[in-house]
């Protein structure tokens, strides 16, 4: 089951609509969902919730990171480094 939810999750991060969160998230999520932890997966799929605008504001640091989403996993996505 937890691989459908995977696979799921790394479809609804290459496909948001926003090119740079696309990179970021979608990048991310094909590097690294395998290693995941449940914990992980269920955070991710919260974060994938919010506002992709949200999301990048975040990410670039032009907004502060709500407390909720400012968890280990968050600040891997923050470190990642997409290939364009």
């Amino acid at each position: 089951m937890m691989d459908i939810k995977r696979k799921k999750l790394i479809y609804r991060s290459n496909y948001r609509g926003f090119k740079e969160a696309d990179l970021i998230l979608g990048g991310f999520a094909k590097e690294h969902m395998s290693e995941l932890s449940d914990n992980d997966i269920d955070l991710f799929e919260k974060l994938l919730n919010c506002k992709d605008h949200d999301i990048y504001g975040w990410i670039t640091g032009n907004t502060v990171t709500p407390e909720e989403y400012d968890t280990d996993l968050f600040k891997r996505i923050k470190n990642f480094k997409p290939l364009k």
